[in-house]
């Protein structure tokens, strides 16, 4: 969440930074309700003076003649005026508060300054290439014809037990599913710093609304049915980046570089703007594995958490020996959250492009704010926001992808990368 105090300031100024992100911020609406707030404050203050003054009239009303009974009860009337006013302004304040916070819940955040202008995913900016992609000598297949003809990944059987966009995988690749998450784990809390937390899948209200899926992306979500208000994680971003919520962290804790941590989860996604896309295959799943990277940092720490944080994601990759680029996200194509965002897109030989396979950003205080997530600063002994950083180290079911179709060979079969030979009880193909 913004900072009202920066929107109050120059909301015309906010209005023109949300503009590059294509959003049209209400600033005539913000200010109507921030007046009607602040007149409801000046009214309380006011009707408080009132009853201080009020409370001292028994004197002056005895001074002037009336009994002592009498006196008393024109004060408690006028007492009790001033508490029914007070209750009403009280209510009204907390209403047009709630209306503020659901105005301001639904705006995105201010973009970094250097972030590049643009509307959509071809305004992106490259920033880097590592490694060539492959040229094969014989056709290129893509994962699902790999993964069928081996007979170890089954969309069909995904599909009758629970519905398109699910799968079921066997044997070895099930298998170098399960040895990339322990590698990249490994590598990220052993090479990395990393702390490795498991978390729940199930989130409340509270959390998505802390890291910024809701209000707003509510549809892409997967909410359970009962009477708790609970929901399948889109991403370990919500429930890891949820631990700091209404905590104060002493400076000690956080260490040289903040807390670092690493986690593997299932997300679960409606993809409900993604209807059409990527229907074949394991691009674009409703259930899928990452393991993610967060981060919580000073604010100084912030720019250089995300550079780390992005080259810990790019180091997987050059690990597996996958050909990937780096792009800067356009001002359109940044998410709600994010001030900055770094995107890896891994080769895939069978599309003959470039795909989203980590998403690394920066949220500046934005997050920090909604879920008050502070630390208290040594040099002021006063608690200020954090920082929150995250990033996907990698997305397991597209690291297999790139995997399969980069790593395939003329008859059909897949090498398996050497890095990950240690997790595969010495088989070195599938």
């Amino acid at each position: 969440m913004l900072d009202i105090k920066t929107v109050r300031q120059n909301p015309e100024a906010v209005a023109a930074q949300l503009a590059r992100r294509g959003f049209d911020f209400d600033v005539a609406a913000f200010q109507t309700l921030d007046a009607r707030r602040k007149q409801a404050d000046m009214d309380s203050q006011a009707l408080l003076a009132e009853r201080k003054s009020a409370s001292k009239k028994i004197g002056q009303l005895v001074g002037e003649g009336m009994s002592v009974d009498a006196a008393k009860v024109q004060v408690n009337e006028t007492l009790e005026k001033i508490a029914a006013q007070l209750d009403d302004l009280t209510d009204q304040a907390k209403r047009v508060q709630a209306e503020l916070d659901e105005l301001l819940s639904g705006v995105p955040n201010l973009l970094a300054a250097d972030v590049p202008d643009g509307k959509s995913e071809e305004d992106n900016v490259e920033l880097a290439r590592w490694s060539e992609p492959r040229r094969f000598d014989f056709p290129v297949q893509d994962h699902v014809a790999l993964g069928e003809a081996l007979q170890q990944l089954d969309a069909e059987t995904g599909g009758k037990i629970t519905g398109s966009r699910f799968t079921v995988m066997y044997g070895p690749l099930a298998r170098l599913h399960r040895a990339l998450i322990q590698f990249m784990l490994n590598l990220h809390t052993g090479e990395h710093g990393y702390r490795e937390i498991y978390v729940p899948y199930i989130v409340n209200r509270e959390s998505l609304h802390g890291t910024g899926q809701l209000p707003k992306f509510a549809q892409d979500l997967f909410k359970l049915e009962g009477e708790q208000d609970y929901y399948l994680i889109p991403t370990a971003e919500v429930p890891v980046t949820n631990v700091a919520r209404d905590r104060i962290f002493d400076d000690a804790e956080l260490g040289q570089h903040g807390i670092r941590f690493a986690c593997h989860s299932p997300c679960f996604r409606s993809e409900a703007g993604s209807y059409g896309r990527d229907t074949r295959g394991m691009i674009r799943q409703h259930q899928f594995e990452k393991v993610e990277l967060v981060q919580l940092v000073r604010p100084q720490q912030s720019d250089a958490a995300l550079e780390a944080l992005t080259g810990h994601a790019e180091r997987v990759l050059q690990l597996l020996e996958l050909p990937y680029r780096k792009v800067a996200l356009c001002a359109g194509d940044t998410g709600f959250s994010a001030r900055r965002t770094y995107d890896l897109e891994v080769w895939l030989p069978a599309q003959e492009t470039y795909r989203e396979i980590s998403s690394c950003s920066n949220f500046g205080d934005f997050q920090a704010r909604r879920m008050q997530a502070r630390w208290r600063n040594p040099a002021t002994g006063k608690p200020e926001l954090l920082h929150t950083i995250n990033g996907s180290g990698l997305a397991v079911g597209r690291t297999l992808v790139a995997i399969l179709e980069n790593c395939q060979q003329a008859d059909g079969s897949v090498a398996v990368p050497t890095v990950l030979a240690p997790y595969m009880g010495g088989l070195t193909t599938l």
